[in-house]
């Protein structure tokens, strides 16, 4: 099975070098798109390649790259979301601490395709060590002349800066992001137009997830079919899953788009503890809905995780199992999304503290039994299309589905007036 984007990772060891890295063939994608392919040809092969986005909504790259308008105008702007903020997910700090020139080809590739001069590189001030290493990789990119003025002597110049943000989950919101960087507060504001025709400071801005960059040297030097054949599904490539829990073997494996949750969490995850049952998890994040058992063949990919209910969203997972109890779980991630809440609009702003105060209830045994339709009338009017960003109905996915796969655990913390797990 190929693995390419960790398959020279040192789990627990030092980062690659600049020379270690041009050894396994770094930087020979860039130098064959610099010297012999337009941005319309590197445009295509990565469109044909059906790379979907690997930061959460899995909107497809090429679309996303060809947006940017046709003579838009200059600069442009290229910036690597590299902030994971997102609870359960930690397989971009992964990629970065293990190999970050391979995220700073992708970049630089990117921005050749849809001209951009500037890129940033957000990430989370909490990652000290992929911190560390991204500004070592950035200077030897630059001292190699593969970043700076007229790279490789192909005439396209490139200036990077790695942009140190205070830590905030809304900026995982593009638009917050954008306004973040630009040195305002991280409000999300209208998606018209798209940022791809104005965004950072009013200029074509892409905005693309750190391991989504990872796959495109790989593309551009094995091909859109050799891409395509990594994964079990329509769409191309690998996917870093991860999964934690209480499970034998918590941890992050690249596999196959496509893989099922069971063969993840079984053969590479080791199943659960000894002494406990799977429950349910959330597939891609705190922010997804919850699957149970009936759904452990289900592939993890965009549509049938998607059919099933829920989303593959980052595709890693946080587990559930029977000793641990679901409206305390759910309490734990309801009580971190009102605290992220920027405030900019009401649902959000009132309506996940009235949600996590209802749940911190229940988990006290002061509880009654409308506080369960309480909730989940929360879950429709803070919903999708009820608010201004994706914060709150993100939030309300494991509220919703664990109301309607464990509902019975809810209505024993009333009866009870007490949590039975504790």
């Amino acid at each position: 099975m190929e693995r390419p984007l960790t398959q020279h990772i040192q789990p627990g060891g030092e980062p690659l070098s600049l020379a270690e890295y041009e050894k396994k063939g770094g930087y020979q994608a860039l130098r064959r798109v610099l010297g012999s392919m337009t941005p319309r040809q590197v445009l295509d092969v990565v469109s044909k390649a059906n790379l979907r986005g690997r930061g959460g909504a899995g909107f497809p790259t090429g679309t996303k790259w060809e947006s940017v308008p046709e003579g838009a105008p200059k600069p442009r702007y290229f910036i690597v979301d590299a902030d994971e903020m997102e609870p359960g997910a930690f397989k971009d700090r992964y990629l970065m601490e293990g190999n970050p020139h391979q995220l700073i080809e992708g970049l630089i590739i990117g921005a050749y395709t849809v001209e951009a001069e500037a890129a940033v590189v957000f990430i989370r001030w909490e990652y000290t060590r992929a911190r560390k290493s991204l500004r070592k990789a950035i200077e030897e990119a630059y001292e190699r002349k593969y970043l700076g003025g007229n790279i490789l002597a192909s005439g396209f110049n490139l200036e990077v800066q790695l942009h140190v943000s205070a830590g905030r989950y809304i900026c995982g919101e593009g638009t917050a992001l954008v306004k973040s960087l630009a040195g305002d507060r991280a409000l999300p504001h209208a998606k018209v137009p798209r940022q791809t025709q104005a965004g950072l400071w009013g200029k074509p801005t892409i905005l693309n997830n750190a391991e989504t960059l990872c796959n495109v040297p790989h593309i551009i030097s094995n091909g859109p079919e050799w891409f395509r054949t990594l994964s079990r599904c329509n769409d191309g490539g690998t996917k870093i899953y991860g999964a934690s829990g209480k499970l034998k073997r918590p941890g992050l494996w690249e596999l196959p788009l496509g893989t099922s949750l069971r063969e993840i969490l079984e053969e590479c995850a080791g199943g659960m503890r000894e002494g406990l049952r799977f429950r349910g998890v959330l597939p891609g994040g705190a922010s997804t809905d919850f699957l149970v058992e009936e759904h452990l063949d289900v592939a993890m990919d965009y549509d049938s995780v998607q059919k099933a209910g829920s989303r593959l969203g980052t595709g890693t997972m946080i587990v559930l199992d029977d000793r641990t109890c679901p409206v305390g779980m759910v309490h734990n991630l309801e009580h971190f999304f009102a605290h992220e809440s920027c405030g900019w609009c009401t649902p959000c702003r009132e309506g996940l503290p009235w949600a996590a105060a209802i749940l911190k209830a229940l988990e006290q045994g002061q509880g009654r039994a409308e506080d369960l339709d309480t909730l989940g009338q929360l879950t429709g009017r803070l919903g999708p299309g009820r608010t201004f960003c994706a914060l709150a109905p993100g939030a309300m996915a494991p509220l919703k589905s664990a109301l309607k796969f464990f509902r019975a655990d809810f209505e024993l913390h009333v009866a009870e007036k007490r949590c039975p797990w504790r």
